[in-house]
């Protein structure tokens, strides 16, 4: 579950990490009032749940009351990709002397947290590990002994500073893994970290992402992660009440499949052969058939994609049923997009002859399958 900006930063705050003064607004009104209760400079920045939102318009900079109204004038009710902006945090503008990056994100192949430092913040870490390698410090925390205080003042070494700014950042970079083990974060980052240019550091910008398994265990987000709230896209709110677990993405490439693990492996099949995932819905082991024709349905609606690759391996599912689902989201559509399926398992033959009287290609390769439907999805 992703928390979004003022979510993370009240965590921040209370666990004693340092953040820019900052109100959350939702009309204009309350924007121009945030700017007179700062009483300086401010950053305006739309509280949606997707990446980029700063590349795509949502974040707005004001030097007066006027400023600010008209800046969340124009901010709220947008669309940042595909998500209506109803909150606005408006927060003072902070004076840069340098923007890092810490985070720390759980490594499923060590089995344990990852610590992330750099630099260079405010851009994609992972543009940063492309380019300047070198510039990054990490490390695997271990789970018995702890992320310890030393540690953190080790990162905090690497990334360039002594003495009173290593304790400060060491402390910082501290709180940061405190808080992920407290509230069960998959991910927590601060990007850009900022050197003020009095030698200080500040958050100027918080991301958290809750293991939705714990959310027992977090009962101030647990009824939130259950309702359809405004944040949701159209799609996802669709997927929501389905019961389905749905996610955009920003290719051409729309993915169906029928548990995490085989979902996971046809995303990194499409990327092996040079296709990007437009989106992927992940349907479960024991769909019915109106959950299939829901997941097609939802996978198909988003504009993004091009093509659909269906990936189901039969077992509680049967594959003449998924077969059926998919002729009848075709019939019922009316949708001219191209779309592959890869059947094996129970029913298999049923399911593939009746997927052929529809006119739809079926595989029993998922390799045949994602290279067919990426040359698919460029040719459309």
């Amino acid at each position: 579950m992703k928390l979004f900006e003022y979510e993370a930063k009240d965590i921040a705050e209370r666990a004693g990490l340092p953040r820019p003064k900052g109100l959350l607004v939702e009309t204009p009104e309350g924007a121009r009032e945030a700017f007179e209760a700062i009483g300086k400079p401010v950053v305006l920045k739309s509280q949606v749940l997707v990446a980029g939102r700063g590349k795509a318009g949502g974040i707005k900079f004001a030097n007066s009351p006027e400023e600010a109204y008209g800046a969340a004038k124009a901010l709220l009710g947008s669309e940042i990709k595909g998500e209506k902006v109803s909150k606005l945090l408006v927060e003072e503008m902070v004076k840069v002397k340098k923007e890092l990056y810490v985070g720390f994100v759980i490594n499923r192949a060590s089995k344990r947290y990852s610590y992330l430092a750099s630099t260079e913040g405010g851009v994609d870490i992972e543009e940063v590990a492309e380019r300047s390698p070198e510039k990054i410090v990490r490390g695997d925390v271990d789970p018995l002994r702890g992320f310890q205080e030393y540690e953190a003042r080790y990162v905090a070494r690497k990334m360039g500073y002594r003495g009173r700014q290593l304790l400060e950042l060491g402390g910082i970079i501290k709180k940061l893994h405190d808080i992920a083990v407290s509230y069960d974060g998959e991910l927590i980052e601060s990007n850009p970290l900022v050197e003020t240019e009095d030698g200080s550091f500040i958050a100027a910008d918080m991301k958290l992402i809750i293991d939705d398994n714990s959310l027992y265990r977090h009962k101030e987000y647990e009824a939130r992660a259950k309702a359809v709230g405004p944040e949701l896209t159209a799609l996802e709110a669709k997927a929501k009440a389905s019961g389905l677990a749905y996610v955009d993405l920003d290719g051409y490439v729309g993915i169906v499949g029928n548990g995490a693990g085989l979902t996971m492996a046809t995303l990194d099949l499409v990327k092996e052969y040079g296709g990007e995932p437009a989106n992927f819905c992940d349907m479960g082991g024991t769909a019915t058939i109106e959950r299939m024709v829901d997941a097609v349905e939802i996978v198909l609606s988003n504009p993004k994609t091009k093509a659909l690759l269906m990936n189901v391996l039969g077992g509680i599912i049967k594959c003449d049923e998924v077969a059926k689902a998919v002729v009848k989201v075709k019939e019922g559509m009316g949708f001219a997009k191209p779309m592959v399926i890869r059947l094996v398992g129970t029913n298999e033959e049923e399911g593939k002859r009746i997927l052929s009287g529809a006119g739809i290609n079926s595989f029993d390769s998922m390799e045949e399958a994602a290279k067919r439907a990426v040359e698919l999805a460029r040719g459309a």
